[in-house]
């Protein structure tokens, strides 16, 4: 998917084919699957291959040097990226969410941060801390989890409940917390090996504390969705909470996708103990293969197509609007979902096939398994659409920042 068209505001995007270069990448992310979920992060071959590609750059403002990709022309490469390897896809998703903040920095520390060909940052989402306001910015304490990427970036992010010199809540008008996304080097952090999982392996999603660190105010953001970015970009009008919701239902339909089409050809020449035909003679597989890919393209199509209504309506009013943030939810988590029937409907299909880690469908399985339990992946998100649907006040976060 080429990101040549002008977008809304008459912007050139560069003449690079992102969906081409990951593409190109995946037979090399297929050779390394073994040693990343052994390595339990992403190997440093494949980190560089991944930053010369300019893949962890693909949300970053162009005039940071980023892609600016619209948001449906980066969920196809996220989906491509997952086809080979659902960690290495995470790792993307996780990145390039985090870079949407640099669009909400002073372009001089954004450019410090995020700059150079290794300015990536990871985080995990709020944990157990506080940061109290000071002279000239914060001090910080926490714990945080879930950080996806931390081995190989470079700085770090909390999202955290801001206090007052005396140590009192900072509260918003209505009553809640203020929060901020506070940013600094990895190496101001202490870090624990906590992950030992049966999905995503490669992620390297450990957790990190910091004690009385000292961040400047121009190292943070305000995380709520009042913020206003600096950069003018119409990719900003969206949330980093949007972008996470697609970019991992993207990686949610690459694992389906692949897990489909192994199933395909392994239906060709399989014959069950038992049968004398082939899996794809049987009548009841015919009807689940069906079906499956019409799931499959049902869910990428409302997400994709809705994505790109989107993009123009928000040309158009240079506003994202409750009823967008909705219909990105609502299709981000259909998109997770229907992901997984389908590779349930692949894996139990195999037989006994898909126990074998030498075959293409348990790491797909326990890869897919992980995604729908993370946060973008939670049915209650059904329920939050749906009042919003039925008028009434949504209980659950929306978006966020």
């Amino acid at each position: 998917m080429r990101s040549t068209s002008r977008d809304p505001q008459g912007a050139e995007a560069p003449d690079v084919d992102y969906l081409e270069r990951a593409r190109r990448l995946g037979p090399e992310l297929e050779a390394a699957a073994d040693e990343i979920e052994r390595r339990r992060d992403l190997p440093g071959a494949i980190v560089e291959a991944l930053i010369e590609r300019g893949l962890f750059r693909l949300l970053l403002p162009r005039a940071l040097g980023g892609a600016e990709l619209r948001p449906a022309a980066y969920v196809a490469v996220i989906e491509e990226v997952a086809k080979h390897d659902a960690s290495v896809a995470w790792c993307l998703g996780q990145a390039c969410g985090c870079t949407m903040t640099s669009a909400y920095l002073d372009p001089d520390v954004a450019r410090e941060i995020f700059g150079g060909k290794r300015g990536i940052v990871a985080w995990g989402p709020p944990g157990p801390a506080e940061a109290r306001a000071v002279l000239g910015g914060y001090r910080l304490t926490g714990a945080w989890s879930f950080a996806s990427g931390s081995h190989h970036a470079t700085w770090l992010g909390a999202h955290v409940a801001i206090l007052d010199p005396n140590a009192a809540p900072q509260l918003r008008p209505e009553g809640s917390p203020v929060m901020r996304t506070l940013l600094f080097p990895k190496a101001s952090a202490t870090f624990s090996d906590i992950w030992h999982v049966i999905g995503l392996r490669g992620t390297g999603s450990d957790s990190y504390t910091v004690t009385d660190l000292f961040v400047p105010e121009k190292y943070t953001v305000l995380r709520e969705a009042a913020a206003r970015p600096r950069q003018p970009g119409l990719l900003y009008a969206f949330s980093s909470s949007n972008i996470y919701a697609s970019g991992f239902a993207g990686v949610a339909l690459g694992i389906a996708r692949s897990a489909l089409d192994a199933f395909v050809e392994l239906a060709r020449d399989k014959i069950p103990r038992g049968a004398k035909r082939t899996l794809r003679d049987n009548n009841v597989v015919q009807a689940q293969v069906a079906q499956s890919e019409a799931r499959l393209c049902a869910a990428r199509a409302f997400l994709l197509g809705s994505l790109e209504d989107i993009w123009r309506d928000v040309g158009r009013s240079g506003q994202l609007t409750m009823d967008h943030n909705t219909t990105i939810r609502l299709a981000s988590t259909w998109a997770i979902h229907q992901a997984r029937d389908v590779v349930d409907m692949a894996y139990h299909a195999a037989g006994a096939t898909a126990i074998f880690d030498s075959n293409p469908f348990e790491r797909r399985f326990r890869d897919m398994h992980t995604v729908i339990q993370q946060y973008q992946g939670r049915q209650a998100h059904f329920e939050t659409v749906g009042q919003a649907l039925l008028g009434l006040q949504a209980e659950g976060a929306m978006f966020t920042f």
